[in-house]
């Protein structure tokens, strides 16, 4: 093999080897990655598209840690896939915020009629002459209910769809307690009647 062939294998060999390295760290993808990433926080994927989010900001680290070993191709191939997966977040948090906010509203509805049935059948007692003593209780109960749901539209108002729903929840527990305190108080009224 004469000298030029070993110089051209050689030029050629560590062409291969810079090329295969990737000679500079990916920086503009993983700035991309990052921009991507921001903008999917932006759009609510942190709450609504988690692990897509996950994944994505995942990638991104990936990339860091391959950028510190010098594995350039493996940091350019974990930027891309950070920027590829938060942009998919970012399509999804808008179609779980909208479903969020759609179970949320469906939530606030629901426990409304739970609090208006039992409002209507305070003043139905009261209407039976049930003494105002054993219908405070009640009247308390659903207050408190209304109070409480108020909390959830309060969070639905600010954009927090996924809390709403266990609110709204949590404001119609204790109306259950509603009918059995009417029918208690119900019962004594009725026998005095007779």
């Amino acid at each position: 093999m004469s000298l030029r062939a070993c110089l051209l294998a050689c030029l050629c060999l560590a062409l291969f080897v810079t090329i295969g390295c990737g000679g500079e760290p990916p920086d503009k993808e993983m700035q991309q990655a990052q921009g991507a990433l921001d903008a999917a926080r932006a759009a609510g994927a942190d709450k609504y598209a988690t692990e897509e989010f996950a994944a994505a900001t995942l990638a991104l680290n990936n990339a860091r840690d391959a950028v510190a070993q010098r594995d350039y191709r493996l940091a350019l191939n974990h930027a891309l896939d950070s920027r590829e997966r938060a942009q998919n977040a970012a399509k999804m948090a808008a179609d779980g915020k909208a479903s969020a906010r759609t179970e949320a509203d469906r939530a606030i509805t629901t426990a409304q009629s739970e609090i208006n049935a039992a409002k209507t059948k305070v003043d139905g007692a009261e209407s039976n002459k049930v003494p105002a003593r054993l219908l405070a209780q009640p009247r308390r109960i659903v207050e408190a209910a209304q109070s409480a749901l108020q909390e959830a539209r309060a969070a639905f108002e600010k954009g927090d769809y996924l809390e709403v729903p266990a609110k709204a929840k949590a404001a119609t527990a204790s109306l259950a307690t509603v009918s059995t305190d009417l029918e208690n108080a119900a019962g004594p009224a009725s026998r005095r009647r007779r």
